[in-house]
């Protein structure tokens, strides 16, 4: 039988979970839709196609970009494929079907003819939503920084700052628009190596129509001398964004690569179906980083982003290595699974991710690691965080080919539930086709412990530090491998979003 005392501080902490519980439920509340802060829009003059998906409209596209016939022929072989497709139900997501002749596919700042070639010719407004973004271009660009940029509105770059200083190096960092003109050679061997137009719905969607997006290419040898960022903003109305992204890193070479991005507040959803591909030669390192905060939609699910994304890297040299970083806070819906082909014998892939969902937030994301060359290794670390009535899960593929001699891979899945009315999942799929490989997964499914909270109680911490103190342990595995510029922003959005809100 428990004793007095023990019952006694049994409905201590029970009154004290209760507290806790309550002030958690009522921060998730406030942190709702009305507190998005990056959700104005920008009243700036646009250049728009015409509204719906034909040919004309990637004609147009193509045209506006002056692309190569080649680059021409490959959307229209896109789109041809796409309208054959059916898009996936198997995700374990609910929203409204898309109506893809009822989206913008181009929308532009209406600029001069020519492309502006400094900052000082960019449109004082675009200038100005950057700065509320807290990107300042300007300031950027004459102060000795370590991050260069590529801002990307809607359908075009607007602006990169340190060109010059990294092209001193040999190192290739603009809009890949810019990219087809000045180096087509690079984009033509690698466009669509990684992520063919026939991967899957929204992939073979985006090589019809994507718009703009970032090139990079790290020379043999090169250690990128800064961080490269590209920060997308998508602002007009019914509008799809369908940015493309490409990073090569040549033999024995480094880069670090940040991406961030918001969109206005709108009571519409609004479509984001974006490709990275990336391919990391011998001896080389790509580390890629995201904090993902489009607009989620309100506290009734009403509006937000849908957030279809294929991102992909292979590792086609001997020790390569690629590390996805990601802290995913936003959109309606994510359908997204950063992924590695490890390729090169003992090439090393890596994916930590950080996702939080909240109020009517769906998330089906993970990760897949493909093994191929010999004695190549892979680690995933998942944390995802549900509250409101949310849903996500968790979706990830470990795959060890006949050829991948002594391939090895530990995956850790963990979730925390805030309340109950939300749900995490686990989908691990693994395929082992040599038996000398070696794969160990952990899944967990936890709120924070009644004694976790009492030992920091009983220390003199107050409820809300404590649940706080708690809920950055369970994440310090993947914030720590944020860059710096990144850990900042992305431990402010956590705690923006869930401070102190597991009960």
């Amino acid at each position: 039988m428990p004793t007095l005392r023990v019952k006694k501080i049994r409905e201590e902490l029970k009154e004290i979970q209760m507290v806790a519980t309550t002030e958690t439920m009522k921060q998730v509340d406030e942190i709702s839709a009305d507190k998005y802060k990056y959700g104005f829009v920008t009243d700036i003059e646009t250049e728009t196609a015409p509204k719906g998906l034909n040919e004309d409209i990637i004609h147009f596209i193509s045209k506006k970009k002056n692309e190569p016939k080649w680059l021409l022929d490959f959307r229209l072989k896109a789109f041809e494929f796409w309208k054959k497709m059916e898009e996936p139900k198997w995700a374990k997501l609910d929203y409204d079907k898309i109506d893809y002749q009822d989206l913008y596919y181009y929308s532009a700042p209406k600029q001069a003819k020519d492309a502006p070639k400094s900052l000082d010719e960019v449109d004082p407004e675009l200038l100005d939503t950057y700065k509320k973004l807290g990107i300042p271009l300007k300031e950027q660009e004459i102060l000795a920084g370590v991050v260069a940029v590529d801002a990307v509105f809607d359908s075009v770059s607007v602006a990169t700052t340190y060109k010059k200083k990294l092209e001193e190096k040999g190192v290739i960092f603009c809009s890949i628009s810019e990219a087809v003109q000045k180096h087509p050679e690079l984009v033509k061997k690698y466009l669509g190596s990684v992520v063919p137009y026939t991967d899957n719905y929204f992939a073979c969607l985006n090589c019809a129509v994507f718009t703009d997006g970032s090139f990079v290419y790290i020379p043999k040898g090169v250690r990128c001398p800064m961080e490269l960022s590209t920060y997308f903003r998508i602002n007009a109305q019914n509008t799809g964004q369908f940015e493309r992204t490409l990073i090569i890193a040549d033999d024995e070479s480094y880069v670090s690569y940040l991406e961030g991005c918001t969109a206005p507040q709108r009571d519409e959803n609004q479509l984001h179906a974006a490709i990275v591909e990336i391919v990391v030669m011998k001896d080389a390192e790509v580390k890629y980083s995201t904090v993902q905060n489009w607009y989620p939609g309100d506290e009734n699910g009403k509006g937000g982003i849908y957030n279809f994304v294929t991102k992909r890297g292979a590792c086609r040299g001997d020790n390569a290595k690629l590390s996805w970083t990601q802290v995913e806070t936003g959109s309606a819906v994510t359908w997204k699974y950063p992924s590695c082909i490890l390729q090169g014998d003992n090439s090393v892939g890596e994916f930590y991710s950080v996702a939080i969902t909240n109020n009517y937030q769906q998330a089906d994301t993970g990760t897949k690691m493909i093994h191929i060359g010999k004695n190549t290794s892979s680690k995933i670390i998942s944390k995802g965080i549900a509250a409101g009535k949310s849903d996500q899960t968790y979706r990830g593929l470990v795959k060890i080919t006949p050829s991948a001699s002594d391939a090895r891979n530990f995956t850790q899945c963990d979730s925390l539930l805030v309340g109950d009315k939300c749900g995490a999942h686990t989908v691990p799929y693994i395929e082992t086709r040599n038996p000398s490989g070696q794969v160990e997964h952990e899944a967990t499914t936890s709120k924070i412990s009644d004694e976790q909270l009492f030992y920091c109680l009983q220390r003199g911490i107050d409820e809300e530090e404590a649940v706080s103190l708690i809920v950055n342990g369970f994440c310090k595995e993947v914030m720590q491998h944020l860059p710096m510029e990144f850990a900042i922003e992305a431990q402010k959005l956590i705690s923006i979003s869930l401070e102190g809100s597991v009960g």
